[in-house]
């Protein structure tokens, strides 16, 4: 840690083994062997701590690198140029966010979280039906053109994380006990959504009424994390303790979203974790949440629920979740709301 930086007790994340998160290799996914012992690791951490290390994924290291590679060239434009793709001037929910302009810890930050970021979503012409309908957060994207091959680096990278996605919500099913396929008439038309982020590094006295990102459970169904190597996620496990979740080379971190412990009833954990980039150096990262259909119906889920126990959540819908916490996180938002 960087002489000039005062960390804030609160915020000293505990030195603990990497089993605390577990690694889980996920390559029965693709066809490899182990698919059942897979399935019960990923269980044993989604009940447990709600968050893995997702390792042998298959998605291609050279290609996460040029995804980096444009995010960096994004992030490194002046502030003027990246307004032309503001996320406040698009309808549904795509483009850039400024600094602040996402507030994880309305409780804590005053003044939001210390990153800026770019939302990716599923690229809906235009005269698509649900366009034309006016379904919230759904339509095209908001490209940055004035920078080319972006528009095609990030594609790719989304359509090959949605085929991750796909997998890894099989294998969940399997996890609570259901058909291997069980999600699949909800995964039509998915709103899954690539965000690249950018943090710079924090001096001086650091607590937590403002952090890189404050401390926060994740919206949806699940989440697909690469993070470059300058540390500081941060988990908060069942007792209450924080730990380190350091990057662990070739790795993916997996985590519940709320969504998804609505629909196991608190089976799966949706865990708060944080970011405090105390590395004296940018850090970057690439989140990918993986959320069903709009209108898929979030209620509890036939296995998750013991004879005579009623469910500790009221059924919504995903579309409906999803816009409740973005309102809550993205002022901009929720005054157009």
């Amino acid at each position: 840690m960087p002489d000039t930086i005062q960390l804030d007790p609160t915020l000293r994340g505990a030195q603990m083994p990497l089993t605390q998160i577990p690694i889980i290799d996920i390559s029965p996914l693709r066809g490899g062997p182990g698919k059942a012992a897979m399935v019960e690791e990923i269980s044993r951490a989604c009940r447990e701590i709600g968050f893995f290390y997702a390792v042998n994924h298959g998605v291609p290291e050279e290609m996460i690198a040029r995804v980096y590679a444009e995010a960096k060239r994004f992030f490194a434009l002046p502030e003027a140029v990246k307004e032309k793709v503001a996320i406040e001037k698009f309808p549904c929910h795509r483009g850039w966010f400024r600094m602040g302009g996402e507030n994880l810890d309305p409780a804590k930050q005053a003044e939001g979280d210390l990153k800026e970021g770019y939302k990716i979503g599923r690229d809906l012409p235009p005269d698509h039906p649900r366009v034309l309908a006016g379904v919230p957060l759904h339509g095209p994207n908001q490209w940055p053109d004035f920078l080319p091959g972006w528009r095609e680096v990030m594609q790719s990278y989304y359509d090959e994380m949605v085929e991750l996605g796909r997998l890894m919500i099989g294998a969940f099913a399997l996890a609570l006990g259901l058909e291997e396929e069980f999600f699949a008439p909800w995964l039509g038309i998915t709103m899954t959504t690539l965000g690249p982020l950018h943090y710079p590094p924090q001096t001086g006295r650091v607590t937590e009424a403002r952090l890189g990102a404050g401390a926060h459970t994740d919206y949806g169904c699940l989440t697909l994390l690469h993070q470059d190597m300058s540390g500081g996620l941060q988990v908060r496990r069942r007792d209450g303790v924080w730990i380190d979740a350091p990057p662990v080379p070739g790795s993916y971190v997996v985590n519940i979203g709320d969504m998804m412990e609505r629909w196991t009833n608190g089976v799966f954990q949706s865990n708060q974790h944080r970011v405090i980039n105390i590395s004296g150096k940018e850090r970057y990262s690439l989140p990918f949440f993986f959320d069903p259909d709009f209108y898929a119906p979030v209620e509890c889920l036939p296995t998750c629920l013991r004879p005579g126990e009623t469910p500790k959540y009221k059924p919504t819908t995903a579309g409906q979740h999803l816009l409740d916490m973005i309102n809550a996180s993205f002022g901009y938002h929720r005054e157009k709301a």
